[in-house]
This record gives C-alpha cells, sequence and structure tokens, in this order.
C-alpha cells in the first residue's frame, strides 16, 4: 500500500524527528549530570538537614572577618547543598559567584582532611581564608585543628585536596 504522504514531507518528518530525539538526550544526559552531581554534593558534604556551615553564613566569613549565623528566611540552594545568609546583601554576593564563598571539602574540617583524608566535623567559628578560600576546623575539648594546620599548611592543603578531588568525584 502506497503512503499518501508526498517524498518531501517524508523527509522532513524524518530530520524534525532526528533532531526532536537529539534534542532530548541531550536534555536527558544534562538532567542525569546535575542529578548525579547534587546527589555526590548531598552525600560528601557536611550537612544538617541539607544545611551547609552549621547555618552560618558563609560570605560573613569574607566581608566581616567573623562567623555571622545566618537566617532560615534568607537562603540559597545551590546544587543541592542550602546556604543561610545574615543579610540580603550576602545572599546577592553569593548569588553572583557561589565558587568563591563556598567552604573548601565540603566544609569537613580541613586539617583532618590532609592529615587523615577523614571527614570530621568542624566548629564553624574556627576558620582561616586562604588565596580567597574558605577552611574550617575542629576545635573542641582542647583540640584545636587550626593551630595544627597552621605549622603545616602547605603541605596538609595539598594532602586534603588531592583526598577531596578523590572523595567527590
Amino acid at each position: 500500500m502506497k503512503s499518501n504522504i508526498p517524498e518531501r514531507q517524508k523527509n522532513t518528518f524524518k530530520l524534525v524527528s532526528k533532531k526532536q530525539i537529539l534534542y532530548l538526550m541531550v536534555i536527558f544526559i544534562s538532567l542525569t549530570t546535575v542529578a548525579q552531581t547534587e546527589n555526590s554534593r548531598l552525600t560528601h558534604f557536611n550537612l544538617e538537614h541539607k544545611v551547609a556551615l552549621q547555618g552560618y553564613d558563609p560570605v560573613a566569613y569574607f566581608k566581616l572577618g567573623k562567623a555571622v549565623k545566618g537566617k532560615k528566611e534568607l537562603t540559597v540552594t545551590y546544587e543541592g547543598v542550602t546556604y543561610n545568609f545574615s543579610m540580603p546583601v550576602n545572599r546577592e554576593y553569593f548569588l553572583k559567584n557561589p565558587l568563591k564563598y563556598e567552604p573548601q571539602f565540603g566544609g569537613w574540617c580541613a586539617y583532618a582532611m590532609g592529615d587523615s583524608g577523614e571527614k570530621v566535623e568542624i566548629n564553624p567559628q574556627t576558620f582561616k581564608i586562604v588565596d580567597g578560600k574558605l577552611y574550617l576546623f575542629y576545635n573542641a575539648y582542647f583540640n584545636n585543628t587550626l593551630k595544627s594546620w597552621n605549622k603545616d599548611q602547605a603541605n596538609l592543603k595539598s594532602k586534603a585536596e588531592s583526598t577531596w578531588k578523590k572523595t567527590i568525584k
């Protein structure tokens, strides 16, 4: 039985269908990649109910030089991780450049990551900015790991970066 569709329309239909399939594949791959990135971050970052830094404002470390508790009503979720902010302007800074303000090593203790490759809780008020990056440290029970970090920062930082790259893949 012969089709009533002219040959030119058949070719157009094949072309459109191929384009649509390619377009759908690109969308699917993009969404899958984003979901995997978010899942990896939610699995490996130091979070409490998907909130980073125990609710502290990541921008305040840089702009005010101190740890400031963020407000639950001023939040941003970046690749699955939620950040709280103490003031709207800090939220805006973060939105413009989230990677600048995110803590290193998913918010885990930088010293422990470099020394033993372990994910160790932090005290959000014990931090250091190095080369424009935020590093956090464990500080409890007479053990302030920032002091140990300062004694061998270059070596510990290099080891921590290597460990974190393997962890977050």
